[in-house]
């Protein structure tokens, strides 16, 4: 037995106990005549030592032998410490070594594994399975665990029935880009690694399951950044006789069900917000409702006034900051350089401050009136002491510019707590969107989203101004999940298909078996998906998807620790019937 215990499970009352423990060397401290050590096991640290009076001579000269992350058996007996340590869980006791067994040696690591390690994000990832060892990345895993057994719990509970779906399936058109598999079997022929299993869910529906989910890799070979990754993780689920109302209640439950369980904290109904109102108040479809600073839109009261930076632009809008009239003009010079980067690329600030002496001062005095600016700031309910800071322009950039600007501004302000929670439902979406690059109409969601049923009526004549059965919950400002009502008629999903551009061809090619399936009596159904890697993240307070992800990618969607993707033999491209790629590495 390796083993009769687990580092942080004794206390105080297992002193006299006789143990036999496994792990890591965490540290060592030697003072000659006494020598301590630091076990860490999956559990925690307990400390061991080694005296004179208890433990044999001839086991303390061993000890010379051991250096950091050494992993060891020792059997002891369970002390009381004199030097008692509140900081760990096991800081009342210590083990006397009687015994001890090198199971392995290790080299130095390249970085100390602590919680606060002095080892680089390279670093770090390139030795990714020594970071695990470190007690923040280990918990992370840990509380991703916790998530995880908690969705299940809930969803077997409700009638869900957890189904696995293939891995390897037909590249289709729509989406971000597929990755492709080549098959060896099936010359010049693919598969596609799912982006979602969408299609395979509805045919479940279709086939009777009333309730479905599983918690399942996807894939997108998309433009990589920080908080995205090439392989991700998805709570996916479908629901047959359900209405939008029906979908979101039971995932709403879903969403307070892991608050409570995982965090302790205790939530109720979720606010929700139409797309259109989304946007005019916050900018962005995903609001971080956790801060005010809505969007107060100055046209009737800002143009016309002769003042051209305004008078030339499309769209005026502004948000108040709390006690912002303390801002210095360096700080507000900063911001200023801040939303002329390129990431947000807007030409500049106009800022109004509310003085303690109820006046206004701003940077376009000359061109206002004092009594202007005091309507401006009056409109955005503005208090003594505030500031309104105001972006102009062409008004969907604009909106997106002063998102940005929001957002920064909450974070400078503090108002981004990581430990509040505030979710909210969106709704309303436009069903597709127009795309100039290649003139054609895109869905907003995906192409088996069902329209409003009000709106089935405007499909032909005005399809731009038709909305979507589709619902996203919204946390923190992160879009956690995202699902629709599907369309489950064979007709209205071919004039879907025609109006995002597809041939009947290419919907025979790409989409036939749905289309077959759905001459077989489908039911109304719907479902949602949550970004599991991204509701972690979220739950614990994690910067980024990065930091809950075992084995996660860099941002260029290369994993260092295995230096993947990389070049294949010659010979298995051979195979595959990859000629141009296997002449040109050949």
């Amino acid at each position: 037995m390796y083993r009769t215990h687990h580092c942080n499970t004794l206390g105080i009352s297992d002193v006299g106990k006789k143990v036999t423990l496994s792990g890591w060397v965490h540290k060592i401290r030697d003072k000659g005549f006494l020598i301590w050590i630091d076990l860490r096991d999956h559990s925690g640290v307990i400390q061991l030592v080694f005296d004179e009076n208890r433990t044999p001579k001839s086991v303390i000269e061993d000890t010379k032998n051991l250096g950091r992350e050494f992993v060891l058996q020792i059997k002891g007996i369970v002390v009381e410490r004199e030097s008692k340590n509140p900081k760990i869980a096991t800081g009342e006791i210590e083990v006397a070594v009687l015994d001890f067994k090198i199971l392995n040696q290790s080299k130095t690591p390249p970085f100390t594994i602590e919680n606060e390690t002095d080892g680089g994000e390279k670093l770090l990832m390139k030795y990714r399975y020594l970071d695990i060892r470190r007690t923040p990345v280990k918990e992370r895993l840990q509380f991703r665990h916790k998530v995880a057994m908690a969705v299940r719990n809930y969803l077997s509970d409700k009638g869900f029935l957890e189904v696995e779906t293939p891995l390897l399936i037909k590249s289709t058109p729509e989406g971000a880009r597929d990755f492709l598999v080549p098959s060896r079997t099936n010359k010049g022929q693919f598969y596609a690694l799912p982006q979602s299993p969408q299609t395979f869910k509805q045919l479940l529906v279709v086939g009777g399951v009333d309730q479905y989910f599983q918690i399942t890799k996807c894939f997108r070979d998309e433009d990589l950044r920080a908080d995205r990754q090439p392989e991700f993780t998805q709570i996916d689920c479908e629901m047959a006789f359900v209405e939008q109302e029906d979908v979101m209640q039971i995932f709403e439950k879903m969403t307070v069900y892991l608050l409570k369980t995982v965090k302790g904290i205790a939530l109720k109904s979720f606010p929700r917000m139409t797309y259109k109102e989304a946007i005019e108040t916050y900018g962005t479809d995903k609001p971080d409702i956790r801060f005010d600073m809505k969007f107060v839109e100055l046209n009737n009261l800002a143009k016309g006034r002769g003042f051209k930076v305004f008078d030339s632009q499309e769209f005026i809008v502004g948000i108040n900051v709390e006690g912002g009239a303390s801002y210095s003009r360096k700080q507000i010079d900063e911001l200023i350089d801040w939303v002329k980067q390129p990431q947000v690329n807007a030409n500049g600030i106009v800022w109004v401050k509310y003085e303690e002496d109820g006046g206004a001062k701003s940077s376009v005095d000359k061109f206002f009136t004092n009594e202007t600016l005091l309507e401006w700031l009056e409109k955005a309910r503005s208090k003594r002491g505030d500031m309104l800071l105001i972006l102009a322009g062409e008004t969907k950039k604009t909106r997106t510019q002063l998102s940005a600007l929001r957002m920064e501004m909450a974070e400078r302000l503090g108002f981004r707590n990581p430990e509040v929670f505030a979710p909210l439902w969106v709704t309303d979406f436009p069903l597709l969107e127009w795309n100039e690059e290649d003139g054609r109409f895109h869905a907003v969601h995906h192409p088996f989203t069902s329209p409003k049923p009000e709106d089935i009526n405007l499909l032909d004549a005005q399809p731009e101004k038709v909305r979507a059965n589709a619902y996203d919950l919204v946390i923190n400002g992160n879009e956690i999940g995202g699902g629709s009502i599907r369309i489950n008629q064979n007709n209205l999903q071919k004039k879907m298909f025609s109006l995002l551009g597809f041939t009947e061809k290419e919907v025979q090619s790409q989409f036939g078996f749905l289309l077959e399936a759905f001459q077989y009596g489908v039911p109304p159904h719907g479902g949602i998906a949550f970004g599991f890697d991204r509701l972690v993240a979220i739950l614990s307070g994690s910067e980024s998807i990065r930091d809950v992800i075992a084995f996660p990618k860099n941002n260029a969607g290369r994993d260092v620790m295995i230096d993947s993707p990389s070049f294949i033999d010659a010979q298995k491209l051979k195979e595959l019937h990859i000629s141009k790629i296997y002449e040109t590495n050949g």
